[in-house]
């Protein structure tokens, strides 16, 4: 289910970040429409918020299943009566008995590993994408490790990735996208899963970097902006993020999926405030 919500700041960038706050969320989860760029005025006068409006997606909520009647109490089973004591019979006598050897007593079974919310999540992706790429004829070889934002990668390695990674990886973020949803479908928390393949999203994140630097740079000589290729949220994230401290340029998203993309636009420097000139007469020397 697609979420939205809007906030208003000084600028683009603040109006995200509160967004972000808000909602939990990093960048890599939301999808950011600037509705107004805003207006820093002159001297404070004629100055408008810039607002912006973040998309993001949550599981739909299951069906409230109706509650079960309880069931009716059993009636409890009275005691069966005891049965008399059997006559005790003569002891007979002792035989000695030979000693029996003592058998060696069974070492202790070392505990089980207590299960963790962390071993059920790893457990659960790893089960997943076994039976999903057994489905897709694929053998591969799987990495799972914890991100430092609290989410978790996982880093498949195999002699036949261009199938698991797709054109522009389009089939990997559908995997990633489905693994999502299924790990987090009946989980309260909602864990960020980012599945990679060969090392393919870094490479593609450097490629990103490079191509917002060339069209930042085409902007800023050709003095108008610059629209980028489609791409989807993670790359648009890739590209802003690069931008974010080029002087000179400003970026925004444009469109709607799967047709969203990145605009580069060439901002005119501020020229510094000239002081007014003197309209008093000057007074004439005389020689």
């Amino acid at each position: 289910m697609i979420n939205t919500l809007e906030k208003s700041a000084r600028t683009v960038d603040a109006a995200i970040e509160e967004a972000l706050k808000e909602l939990g969320m990093s960048r890599d989860d939301v999808s950011v429409e600037i509705l107004d760029m805003g207006k820093t005025g002159f001297l404070g006068f004629g100055a408008q918020p810039a607002r912006v409006r973040v998309s993001y997606e949550t599981p739909d909520p299951e069906p409230v299943k109706p509650a079960k009647p309880a069931p009716a109490p059993k009636a409890e089973k009275k005691p069966a009566p005891a049965k008399a004591e059997k006559a005790e019979k003569p002891a007979k006598a002792d035989k000695p008995k030979a000693e029996k050897a003592e058998a060696p007593k069974a070492e202790p079974k070392p505990a089980a590993p207590a299960v963790t919310d962390e071993n059920a999540d790893y457990a659960s992706i790893r089960a997943f994408l076994t039976g999903l790429l057994e489905r897709m004829g694929v053998n591969a070889d799987m990495e799972i490790s914890p991100r430092d934002n609290g989410g978790i990668n996982v880093n498949l390695t195999g002699p036949a990735m261009g199938a698991i990674i797709g054109r522009r990886g389009e089939t990997l973020d559908a995997i990633q996208h489905l693994t999502n949803y299924v790990v987090n479908k009946d989980s309260e928390k909602h864990l960020h899963i980012s599945v990679d393949a060969e090392a393919y999203r870094s490479k593609r994140e450097e490629s990103l970097t490079h191509l917002a630097e060339k069209m930042a740079e085409k902007a800023i000589k050709y003095k108008r902006s610059m629209a980028l290729e489609p791409m989807n949220s993670y790359e648009r994230h890739v590209i802003h993020t690069a931008l974010q401290n080029y002087e000179g340029v400003t970026t925004s998203s444009t469109g709607v999926e799967p047709n969203r993309r990145v605009v580069v636009s060439y901002v005119r420097p501020e020229k510094p405030e000239q002081s007014k000139p003197d309209n008093k007469p000057k007074s004439r020397e005389w020689a």
